[in-house]
């Protein structure tokens, strides 16, 4: 073969190359935006997800019927909790070796891992219940939470008597933990007593603890899965 001849083939091959480098992009492009709006339809968030299908070439993973990635983007997503909801600020999937059904109406994945970021307010909802009795006729409920450092939450616990508040809530450092579906809070210590109309009153662990600890159950993480704590305002699913 001649070395023009070569050079030919060689021009060839880039240019085929090339063709199919960008039909591989446009089908992935493509493929993206469908994915996305379906999700978006399916699940009736009230914004388009970022769907992100990673690896090369995507043609051959469609027809070996398996995507070796695929990254998922939700942002203000109301899952369950209970028979109440809770606002997830920024869901992420990260989803490996997704399978296609036959007809491509549905698939599943091998192996998915993501974050939610759930804000203080959202977190808060849980533990703002009932007040909860303590001792000489008190209550105390949690009002507020924040960043305590080193990875802690700042529990603000108001304890009022007959009507009146204490002029200064009460402040404990607890730790976030995630079992399964279920964020927890849990008080790292309890004080001892508390000043109420000037008297030094003892506060019985048990009882304290049925204000400052609290948990919050997530039923509806997609594409479904357990939870695991990463740092404040924040949980990891597997």
């Amino acid at each position: 073969m001649s070395k023009r001849a070569v050079r030919i083939l060689l021009v060839v091959v880039v240019i085929l190359g090339g063709l199919f480098v960008a039909a591989d992009r446009l089908a992935v492009n493509f493929a993206e935006n469908e994915a996305a709006e379906k999700l978006r339809t399916n699940e009736g968030l009230s914004e388009t997800p970022d769907v992100s299908i990673q690896g090369f070439p995507f043609l051959t993973q469609v027809a070996g019927g398996e995507l070796d990635d695929v990254e998922i983007g939700i942002k203000d997503y109301d899952a369950r909790s209970g028979a109440d909801s809770i606002r997830i600020a920024d869901l992420t999937a990260h989803m490996k070796g997704v399978k296609f059904s036959g007809d491509y109406s549905s698939a599943t994945a091998a192996t998915a891992t993501g974050t939610a970021h759930v804000s203080y307010d959202e977190l808060l909802k849980a533990g703002k219940s009932e007040p909860v009795s303590l001792p000489l006729g008190a209550t105390g409920k949690v009002v507020g939470l924040s960043d305590g450092g080193n990875g802690k939450i700042k529990v603000e616990v108001e304890v009022s008597k007959g009507g009146a508040k204490l002029p200064k809530p009460v402040h404990v450092l607890s730790s976030l933990r995630v079992e399964g579906d279920t964020i927890k809070v849990h008080a790292d210590e309890i004080p001892k007593k508390l000043e109420i109309l000037g008297v030094a009153v003892p506060l019985p662990e048990g009882m304290v603890r049925d204000v400052t600890d609290f948990e919050q159950k997530i039923d509806d993480l997609r594409p479904g899965s357990s939870c695991r704590r990463s740092r404040p305002r924040r949980t990891a699913w597997t």
